[in-house]
């Protein structure tokens, strides 16, 4: 382990997953591998505990980990690997993340996709015990994470606070020689130098623009559409069942 990002989501995690990659960091967690590759670790972790070595075992093969839950649990993760260098993104303020993370939210509930993964996707649905720990502990809404059909209420305060404590307990116990604080729309410079990296000679990567990640990885990610694969088996194969069921149903009533 070598990178940690101690940044919350919507704070450009995806743009630092994308900018480390190009700098030639091999394996980059992000909450997708977390919830699929490692959903029995994180359930242990919520319902039971953690330890260094829990840790240590998880990332032994990883270069560097962001967004959630990873973030929520930087302190414990240095711990097992204090030779890594903590990144803590950050937005402009407040407000700016907090517009952010709804528009988001809002753009992901009206993914239809998405909503069929959640009822017709196995592997979709063993991610919901990282979801629902997540959204509760660290958001304070159990089903954050979850799509929604009829509107989405969000608590501002509530999250602007969670928001600036994490933020606030970042900045209190991190090193200092260990912790880059920074702002994705600074670019290159500040990154490389933390990093003791050369500077790519390209742009900064900006990914997740207005929330288009979601989609994107619906479109492109390996994990997700092997997802989709599935919803295409388990889907069929249950309406098929419920018209079978339904036939006998008719013709039962018909004698």
């Amino acid at each position: 382990m070598k990178i940690i990002g101690a940044g919350f989501p919507k704070t450009g995690t995806k743009s630092l997953h994308a900018a480390i990659l190009k700098l030639g960091f091999g394996t980059v967690y992000d909450a997708l591998e977390n919830a699929v590759y490692l959903q029995d670790e994180w359930k242990t972790i919520f319902e039971h505990g953690w330890s260094d070595e829990i840790f240590k075992k998880m990332y032994e093969r990883v270069d560097a980990v962001v967004d959630a839950p990873v973030f929520y649990f930087w302190e414990d993760i240095y711990d097992a690997f204090p030779d890594a260098k903590i990144i803590l993104t950050v937005r402009d303020n407040e407000d700016v993340w907090f517009k952010s993370l709804k528009q988001h939210m809002e753009r992901r509930d009206k993914i239809l996709t998405l909503h069929l993964l959640e009822w017709f996707s196995p592997s979709w649905k063993r991610t919901q015990v990282m979801r629902h720990n997540c959204g509760e502990i660290i958001y304070g809404d159990r089903y954050m994470f979850d799509s929604k059909w009829f509107g989405r209420k969000m608590n501002e305060q509530l999250l602007k606070l969670v928001y600036r404590q994490h933020n606030a307990y970042v900045l209190h116990k991190a090193p200092k020689t260990k912790l880059l604080v920074f702002n994705v729309k600074d670019g290159w410079e500040p990154l490389c130098k933390f990093l003791d990296v050369p500077v790519p000679d390209e742009p900064f990567p900006h990914t997740n623009f207005k929330g288009g990640i979601v989609q994107h990885w619906i479109n492109t990610h390996p994990l997700v559409l092997k997802m989709k694969n599935e919803m295409k088996i388990t889907l069929p194969s249950i309406l098929f069942g419920a018209a079978m069921l339904l036939g006998v149903l008719l013709y039962s009533k018909k004698w």
